[in-house]
């Protein structure tokens, strides 16, 4: 089906970082977070064990909108919900072996038409399996292996996904994470993916990213109007690089290195604008998200500092997704979805969670 999705709107002039004083301009403030923020809804549970979700944007409706998350076990699944977070049988695909994360795009190119897509990685397979959206019907039937030349033990499980979608150039590229890998900035590895009348190839075009060594590298997210890569370096902290391979492999920030219990997870970006916003990350072990600025310093963009922390009803979250589209009379500013360890995904309204982060003041 071709889809088009449009650029995000201005939203909540209200939840602003920072700003100057001036006669009769509007500041914001920190302030502590008072307690759990609670979910709207919570999805129906999966058979084994959720991991990673996903928001598919439907620009005809957006209230049909769909959410997508992983269900992680050798005989595994992406499981389809609406909004409030019902299952959709009809949309779930059964019988991966152990996928891991997921991500969406939008207007892929294959002959002369346009698609949207959802990509998962099997982790036992170390194949990456691709869906048309909202169908949920295979592209690539049987998935593509990625890896080949890898002999590391652990270098082949595929662990994180993310698509980057230059708009500019119209490419789309899957950048994809493992349960291992070596230390000497080759870790993540980046393909175009190319698509025909016929499905899809992908063509590798490069390897880059640091990684300590301690844990793994498994959440992954992409800014597309900026162009860049974030990814969690578990136990260290959050790396961000350059999302057009052409522009080199430079690590431009290593931030979000202290105040975390133990394990940075999922990553999530919420944008105010083409520029401004918010990224949050998982402070797994302690049910709450850090929350820091899209845009940087303003005198650093590669600056993230700390603005507060969110503490959440998930338990014990690996991946997120948000989105600032509005969506229905339920998320009117965009809608916020957690994997939690229950089996089922928490779906938040954003300014449930803005109202804890910030107030206003003249």
């Amino acid at each position: 089906m071709m889809r088009k999705i449009y650029g995000l709107p201005f939203l909540i002039p209200f939840l602003i970082c920072s700003c100057q004083k001036s006669p009769n301009t509007v500041t914001e403030e920190v302030i502590e977070v008072p307690q759990k923020v609670k979910p709207l809804f919570v999805t129906d549970s999966v058979i084994y064990d959720t991991d990673d979700p996903a928001i598919w944007i439907n620009s005809e409706d957006p209230s049909k909108s769909l959410i997508i998350g992983t269900d992680k076990d050798a005989d595994g699944a992406l499981f389809v919900f609406d909004l409030e977070g019902k299952k959709i049988d009809s949309l779930t695909v059964k019988g991966l072996q152990r996928p891991n994360n997921v991500d969406v795009s939008y207007g892929l190119k294959m002959g002369s038409t346009l698609v949207d897509f959802a990509v998962t990685g099997e982790r036992m397979t170390s194949k990456l399996r691709f869906y048309s959206l909202p169908e949920m019907k295979e592209i690539q039937v049987g998935g593509l292996e990625i890896y080949k030349e890898e002999t590391g033990e652990m270098f082949r499980d595929l662990m994180g996904v993310a698509i980057y979608h230059d708009k500019l150039n119209g490419k789309h590229y899957v950048i994809a994470g493992r349960k291992s890998g070596p230390t000497d900035g080759t870790y993540l590895w980046q393909y175009e993916i190319i698509g025909s009348d016929s499905g899809i190839k992908l063509d590798l075009v490069r390897k880059f990213g640091n990684y300590s060594g301690k844990k793994e590298i498994e959440s992954i997210a992409v800014d597309n109007e900026l162009g860049y890569i974030y990814y969690s370096d578990e136990g260290v902290g959050v790396r961000k690089y350059y999302a057009d391979p052409t522009k080199g492999n430079e690590e431009l920030a290593l931030f979000a290195t202290e105040g975390f219990t133990q394990d940075h997870e999922g990553i999530s970006i919420y944008k105010l604008d083409e520029k401004t916003g918010y990224i949050l990350v998982s402070d797994q072990e302690v049910n709450q998200f850090h929350v820091f600025p899209r845009e940087g310093a303003p005198s650093n963009p590669h600056q993230h500092d700390l603005i507060t922390i969110i503490k959440t009803s998930t338990v014990s979250s690996d991946g997120s997704e948000v989105t600032s589209m509005p969506l229905n009379s339920n998320f009117t500013k965009g809608l916020f979805v957690a994997m939690s360890d229950d089996k089922t995904f928490q779906i938040y309204r954003w300014e449930d969670l803005a109202g804890n982060i910030l107030k206003s003041k003249k």
